[in-house]
């Protein structure tokens, strides 16, 4: 019996019409620095540096984790790619850097064709969004890697700040945490979600208590804060910002800020969202573990000086974004 690649697991023509399917989609992300288009060895991206005094690139790489079992679960992919843009925005946006372009990796079992165009269709609406082109990427078909329906996603993301403008080594004693609310889990505590969500329920149970499905509160996108944060990244009162991922409010701010300072939270300023209250009642788990796994409502985190923090507070409200004073830097 003949044996070829694609009855080993490995189909090159599907591979390569899935790449068809999504060009337009990808092209809808281009800005007029993009100069190759899709398909290439490599995506070029030509920048003018001349609004910068001295330009920095800054680049992280991130991906979903296990939320995508979630996807799968739900039969529905075309969040994830939103997730994975915005999570790495939000990584670099730290810094103080704005996006340039965005790298997508898809490694899979099956290629199945109409999985990959919503995930690409995800990753290209918040590219646009956040204003940035998704200029190249790799989509790998492996068999005994992966199940059938299996797949991971990882993006990397470009960006630029203005070397005087980098948020670094700024935080002093007093500073104010100004929190910015998440969605819900964002990107992160997706195995402790669901081993305690679905050991009682299907994706598809509608909960009272979080006021829709299990699926739709673990699916919510996670948010990008480029725009509401942007006006703010020059100012001299912004000394740092925390992405609360993995390792919650403490565990991410503590990366920005220096050892001989602390955090003081204050764990009642807030409201924990539904979701993290039912996760916590069903699985018996303790205060400090949620708060080691989750972001618990608070997605971003702005480090301020105490004289700024009026100015700040009124400009996110200005940009639709409710924000409160979580606590202080000791």
């Amino acid at each position: 019996m003949e044996t070829s690649y694609k009855k080993a697991g490995v189909d090159i023509e599907a591979g390569n019409k899935a790449v068809d399917s999504i060009k337009d989609l990808v092209k809808g992300t281009f800005a007029k620095n993009v100069l190759t288009g899709i398909g290439g060895f490599g995506g070029c991206y030509q920048f003018d540096f001349f609004d910068y005094e001295e330009p920095v690139l800054v680049s992280s790489a991130d991906g979903v984790g296990t939320k995508l079992i979630v996807a799968n679960l739900m039969n529905r992919h075309d969040t994830v790619g939103q997730c994975l843009v915005n999570h790495c925005t939000n990584d670099i946006l730290c810094t103080g850097a704005t996006p340039l372009y965005f790298l997508d990796y898809v490694g899979t079992g099956k290629l199945e064709q109409n999985i990959f165009h919503e995930i690409i269709s995800g990753l290209t609406k918040a590219c646009k969004e956040n204003n940035c082109s998704l200029i190249g990427g790799e989509t790998a078909e492996m068999p005994g890697i992966y199940q059938t329906k299996d797949y991971d996603l990882v993006g990397t993301i470009t960006g630029i700040v203005d070397k005087k403008h980098i948020l670094a080594d700024r935080v002093k004693k007093h500073d104010v945490l100004i929190g910015l609310k998440s969605s819900g889990l964002h990107t992160n505590g997706y195995s402790l979600a669901r081993t305690v969500l679905f050991e009682k329920h299907q994706v598809t149970d509608y909960v009272e208590e979080i006021g829709m499905t299990i699926g739709e509160a673990l699916l919510a996108i996670h948010r990008s804060y480029l725009h509401p944060v942007k006006p703010l990244l020059k100012k001299s009162g912004l000394h740092a910002i925390s992405h609360v991922t993995g390792g919650g409010i403490i565990g991410n701010t503590k990366r920005v800020v220096p050892e001989n300072l602390q955090l003081n939270v204050n764990w009642n300023a807030w409201e924990w969202l539904p979701i993290f209250k039912y996760i916590q009642k069903l699985g018996h788990i303790s205060h400090q573990e949620m708060g080691q796994v989750f972001n618990l409502g608070i997605g971003l985190i702005l480090v301020a000086a105490p004289e700024s923090v009026d100015e700040f507070i009124e400009s996110l409200k200005l940009a639709g974004e409710e924000s409160t004073i979580i606590g202080e830097v000791i």
